[in-house]
């Protein structure tokens, strides 16, 4: 039985909501059409009778009552007057008609345009009334759109005089009504009033409080039209002189009238745009579009800046062409885009176009109008209703859209691969589409079993709700739990979250793959991809790091060792990189085995690897690394077949809290260089208060503060004399050696000036200045320098490497080219060697200035002398190294006079370095050796003591070498003797 009377209880449902939606609503338009074509009117009355009358104009307003009677009556009569915008005062009389059969008869003057009327009657003129906008009086009373007469005890053929006044378009009649008619036929006048007005009130409140709830800007254009297309139609039909029930004033009314029109222009001109925002772009002719936007902008400031006659001809204008823009718009959206909105939007604009065209024309050429109050009211509520049906046709497609858009919503959250989900307020699931299901399980909105907990441990509901309440979207990455395998089985997730009122949404994305993918490469970008072990980069920081001062109580110990394995290249040579590479695996693998917790390795190169131990004193860390060297060296390396018996070096430093990372590892590597030339030991450890420590330190040091400034402060320069041998009496030659004191005053040691300034890329800086100092020195005191044959200043190898070094040589050698000659450049024979071509073209450019080129240190390098031949050199420096002793070892001896007679035999003169006693210098004297430089002769001098002698013998001190000199007989000037009187030294 139940399921029988569901099935009656449906049915009677389905028939109550036929009848009332689709039966009664049809039902009630028949019976309103059957209405209006049969049955009898409510308010129907006989129609009135137009009396004729003699009309005069009255443009200067001089005319009184007399002189107008008067004027009046050679006037023609006419049933109509049309103003023509013409505002000034006219006259106008008739006849007082024969009284009615049922009641008395009035008289009315409809015009809407009417605001001041008076009248008077008889021989003698008798004030029958005056009456405007807001008093009335006498005969004089309000009647429908204009005013009326009563003519009740007025003699019939009495003739009635009257001035009127009218604004705008305005046409005066003089109609006979029944005043019984009269009354029924403004009773109707008042209804077709109330009607309009409550009828588009209503629907403009309608759309306004539909726009509000929908937050929906077009329909409050709309409301905003309607209202104003409502008092286009009281203009229209004459009763704009009210409004809600209530009189305007005339003053309002007056200005108000014109506002209305450009109101009403605008009005519909911006309507038009935001309705059909998204097809305007489709039709094109935007010019078009924004120039009739200006438009609406004139004529807002010209309906309050012109008089109503003179503003109403081009409100006429700019509605006819603006209306036609419209159309002209209207039609290529329905022909682009076949839209409904526009047709019905086009309709209303057309009635309105239509009814407002009539009136213009029939204003403008005084045609007989048919549009009364019943019209006009028509025409405003055709205008309105089918203006509604455009809003309720976009209504009715934006419905559409969010339906589709709510579908095609549905449908990608339901096949989206992203999971998405909604949390209540507890952080319990409540909505979640497949794709999340199918990340967390199916039963992830199965009570029990649907809070967030139970599926993240690593990031609870707490610290969601506290991400959401810091910031509006909370995004960031949580791990599945690990605990429960039917669950997402560590699995990692990329969270984004927002709140949505009361709830939580969001979306969840698998990461897994990525997130380790991006493991990987973070942990790549920190150590060697071979070994596993830190990288390059992956030291700096763990240095950097531990070299961070410690704090209150913790262990200030700090390590660091370099290891470098010996001739480990030859395995790679011999047996292939992939032999190298398993060895440096296990390289690695037994260096960890030694090393203690918090310790660390990296590999900073091809075989070269850096030990952090931190927290470790020196001794302890000096055991460990004795221990590496041991595991490293005891026991062959086998890759397949194959054994490799691989040592290793190293250096190990004790490194100070706060110092530099890079200075670190400098001073291990030293030390392990150290190592490596060592005989059996392969460890160096260079303790905090070593000497060879604070030697480095004292570099490093010296290498940042050349680094610091481009003018190097401290530098300075001594002389060394250079002796001789074939005329010492005669000549002062020297060689230009570069000084530096400290910022402390302290002599710093040349040795470690050089390997600083190299190490730090600062030599070419260093030899430029000494270039410059010297020749300046040379210029300056040249009238001093008459027994200098020549003055010789080292070059250092990377200087000469430098193109845009030997450049500058070659200009400043231009710009003293006076003292150039006297200028000799030591090169070294390793660095001349390097590069031969370009050896051999800087000395040609330094012969083309006159100046004089040296080969220092020749012997000790291992080149061939065959490449002697090919550079032209003026000296050879014998390598200090033949000369120290050459007495006791006769090899050297052999060997300095091989070299000097080849130097003999090219061309070239020698000097002989570090010669420091007597008796070397008699050898070398003995071998033929042509100048000779060291102690024996004079350390080096300021250059003021330089000035102060006539030749180098001046400076010797040895009393036998004193007796020598004195004893021999010296030859006439060599090579580099002083020029002749009168010659050049350019």
């Amino acid at each position: 039985m139940q399921p029988h009377w569901r099935r009656w209880h449906g049915a009677l449902e389905h028939a109550l909501s036929g009848l009332l939606i689709f039966a009664l609503p049809c039902a009630m338009l028949v019976l309103s059409v059957l209405a209006l074509q049969t049955w009898a009117p409510r308010y129907a009355h006989d129609a009135p009778l137009r009396l004729p009358m003699h009309v005069l104009e009255d443009s200067d307003a001089q005319l009184t009552a007399e002189t107008a009677r008067t004027a009046l009556e050679h006037q023609p009569q006419v049933l109509l007057r049309d103003t023509h915008l013409a505002e000034a005062p006219f006259w106008f009389s008739f006849s007082v008609p024969p009284p009615g059969l049922d009641s008395p008869s009035v008289v009315e003057f409809p015009s809407r345009h009417l605001v001041r009327l008076a009248c008077w009657g008889g021989r003698q003129l008798d004030s029958l009334g005056e009456a405007d906008r807001v008093h009335q009086q006498g005969r004089l009373f309000d009647s429908q759109a204009g005013f009326g007469l009563r003519l009740q005890d007025l003699a019939p053929g009495m003739q009635v005089l009257c001035q009127a006044q009218l604004i705008g378009p305005g046409r005066l009649t003089v109609q006979q009504w029944d005043e019984r008619a009269l009354r029924t036929a403004t009773r109707a006048f008042e209804r077709n009033a109330g009607l309009l007005e409550g009828g588009i009130v209503l629907l403009a409140l309608f759309v306004f409080i539909t726009a509000l709830i929908n937050r929906n800007s077009t329909y409050v254009l709309f409301a905003v039209w309607l209202l104003i297309n409502l008092r286009m139609g009281a203009l229209s039909a004459g009763w704009d002189v009210q409004w809600l029930g209530h009189n305007v004033p005339v003053d309002w009314l007056i200005q108000g009238r014109p506002i209305t029109l450009a109101l009403l222009y605008v009005v519909t001109f911006v309507l038009f745009r935001s309705l059909f925002r998204e097809e305007l772009p489709k039709v094109g002719f935007q010019p078009l579009l924004n120039l009739t936007q200006w438009s609406c902008a004139l004529m807002l400031v010209l309906s309050v800046a012109l008089p109503y006659a003179q503003f109403l001809p081009l409100i006429w204008l700019f509605t006819a062409v603006g209306s036609l823009v419209l159309v002209f718009f209207l039609v290529r959206i329905v022909v682009i885009t076949h839209s409904t909105v526009a047709a019905w939007y086009g309709a209303s604009i057309g009635v309105t176009l239509l009814a407002s065209g009539y009136e213009v024309v029939a204003a403008a050429f005084g045609l007989q109008t048919w549009i009364g109050s019943v019209n006009s009211v028509t025409a405003a509520l055709s205008s309105s209703l089918l203006a509604t049906m455009a809003i309720a046709a976009q209504m009715r497609q934006e419905h559409r859209q969010r339906v589709q858009a709510q579908t095609e919503l549905e449908h990608t959250y339901n096949v989206i691969p992203l999971g998405l989900f909604t949390l209540d307020p507890q952080g319990h699931f409540i909505a979640a589409n497949p794709a999340l299901q199918a990340a967390l399980g199916p039963a992830v909105l199965v009570p029990g079993r649907d809070h967030w907990d139970h599926y993240f441990d690593d990031t609870p509901w707490q610290r969601l709700l506290h991400s959401l309440n810091a910031q509006p979207v909370a995004e960031f990455e949580v791990r599945g739990r690990t605990d429960d395998p039917q669950l997402s089985q560590g699995r990692r997730f990329l969270v984004k979250a927002s709140r949505a009122g009361g709830r939580i949404e969001g979306s969840l994305q698998d990461v897994t793959e990525r997130a380790l993918a991006t493991e990987r490469l973070q942990f790549l970008a920190n150590h060697d991809p071979l070994t596993q072990v830190l990288n390059r980069n992956g030291v700096q920081a763990e240095l950097e790091r531990a070299l961070q001062p410690a704090g209150p109580g913790q262990d200030q110990a700090l390590a660091l060792a370099y290891l470098d394995l010996d001739r480990f290249k030859l395995i790679n040579d011999m047996f292939g990189h992939s032999a190298g590479d398993e060895v440096l695996r296990q390289v690695c693998s037994r260096v960890d085995e030694v090393l203690q917790g918090g310790m660390h390795l990296g590999r900073v190169g091809g075989d070269e690897f850096v030990i952090l131990m931190p927290n470790t004193h020196l001794a302890n860390a000096t055991l460990i690394c004795q221990d590496i060297v041991n595991s490293l060296g005891n026991r062959p390396y086998r890759v397949g077949d194959l054994s490799f018996q691989v040592h290793g070096s190293v250096g190990l430093i004790e490194v100070v809290r706060g110092s530099s990372a890079k200075d670190a590892v400098s001073t291990a590597d030293r030390a392990c260089r150290e190592a490596k030339k060592k005989r059996g030991s392969h460890l160096v450890v260079f303790e905090r208060d070593s000497c060879v420590f604070q030697e480095h330190e004292a570099e490093i040091r010296l290498a940042g503060l050349l680094s610091g400034s481009d003018e190097i402060e401290g530098l300075y320069l001594e002389m060394q004399p250079i002796m001789s041998l074939k005329e010492p009496h005669h000549s002062l030659n020297f060689e230009v050696l570069l000084r530096m004191r400290d910022p402390d005053g302290q002599e710093v040691p040349t040795t470690r000036l050089i390997t600083a300034a190299e190490n730090s890329g600062r030599m070419g800086v260093i030899d430029r200045w000494v270039l410059r100092q010297t020749l300046a020195w040379m210029r300056e005191q040249h009238g001093k320098l008459k027994h200098t044959r020549f003055i010789c200043m080292n070059l250092s190898g990377a200087s000469l490497n430098d193109e845009r070094f030997v450049q500058d040589v070659v200009r400043m050698l231009e710009q003293y080219a006076d003292v150039a000659p006297r200028l000799c450049l030591e090169i070294t024979e390793s660095v001349a060697l390097h590069d031969l071509e370009n050896t051999r073209r800087f000395i040609a450019q330094v012969h083309g200035f006159g100046a004089k080129v040296a080969l220092d240190d020749f012997g000790a390098g291992y080149t061939s002398f065959s490449y002697l031949k090919e550079l032209r050199g003026d000296l050879l420096k014998i390598d200090g190294g033949f000369i120290v002793n050459m007495n006791e070892h006769p090899a050297n001896v052999a060997i300095v006079e091989a070299i000097v007679g080849l130097a003999r035999n090219l061309g070239m003169k020698t000097i002989a370095e570090w010669a420091e006693d007597s008796a070397t210098v008699q050898t070398l004297a003995e071998i033929g050796v042509d100048y000779v430089q060291g102690f024996a002769i004079a350390r080096s001098q300021p250059p003021e003591r330089l000035l102060r002698m006539r030749s180098s013998a001046d400076f010797v001190a040895d009393a036998d070498l004193l007796h020598y000199l004195l004893l021999q007989a010296w030859p006439a000037p060599s090579l580099f003797s002083d020029p002749k009187p009168g010659q050049s030294t350019h």
